[in-house]
């Protein structure tokens, strides 16, 4: 009796899990289908930034989020966060392998272990991955990354990356950015507005745009020659 308890016990198991699996591929397609041609209102990160607040004690700040389409932002700063995020992206299909090993070579030298995530990789962080160092993390991080590079194009990863990375404290997109830091629309922007955004990038929490260190300076300065020498 007990024997046949458990079989089917663990039958039900494995049914709920390849339920749950199927359930989670399903999803995960249905929202790689609906982004792939309509504005990503909100992401996963931005909940995030919002619920952190608020478990700090913080008073509530609003989002400061406005989408636009492609056609409508500068193409400095396609470029900008090109040559400072991904030279690689045209090239790659999601992971830039000689940069990650690169930056292990460095680590493995001495050197300060730097990120090596591709711009792919960083909106499917963005767009549905909360902040947290884990195993499972990274493999939802390589399953959205993989799904990504499927089924869009690279000028729309390009699109909703730029309208969903955070350029400042509960401040995300191009567009918001822009008229934050510069009091212009993302149309607008220069070379070196644009090069400035991008060298805040990855931590805008850190280096401020509107009080750039030095060292966002010198980045900025960098950032403008590799547009040059990537041919923007």
């Amino acid at each position: 009796m007990l024997i046949k308890l458990r079989k089917t016990f663990l039958k039900g198991v494995k049914r709920l899990l390849l339920f749950l699996i199927v359930a989670f591929v399903a999803s995960s397609l249905l929202l790689i289908g609906v982004f792939r041609y309509l504005p990503v209102p909100v992401t996963t990160f931005m909940f995030y930034r919002q619920m952190t607040g608020f478990q700090e004690g913080n008073n509530f700040k609003a989002i400061n989020h406005h989408w636009v389409d492609s056609d409508k932002i500068s193409k400095h700063a396609f470029a900008a966060v090109i040559a400072a995020e991904d030279q690689w992206f045209y090239q790659h299909h999601g992971y830039d392998t000689a940069s990650m090993i690169s930056a292990i070579e460095t680590w493995l030298d001495g050197g300060r272990l730097r990120g090596a995530s591709t711009i792919s990789q960083q909106v499917a962080k963005n767009l549905f991955l909360v902040p947290t160092r884990s195993f499972w993390r990274k493999g939802f991080e390589a399953w959205f990354t993989v799904l990504i590079e499927a089924f869009w194009s690279k000028e729309r990863i390009l699109e909703v990356y730029l309208n969903s990375v955070e350029f400042g404290d509960h401040l995300f997109g191009i567009e918001a950015a822009s008229q934050h830091y510069f009091g212009i629309s993302s149309m607008r922007l220069s070379r070196k507005q644009a090069a400035l955004l991008a060298a805040s990038l990855p931590n805008p929490i850190k280096f401020n745009t509107a009080k750039p260190s030095a060292y966002m300076l010198r980045r900025q300065s960098w950032i403008l020659l590799q547009m040059n020498n990537l041919g923007y």
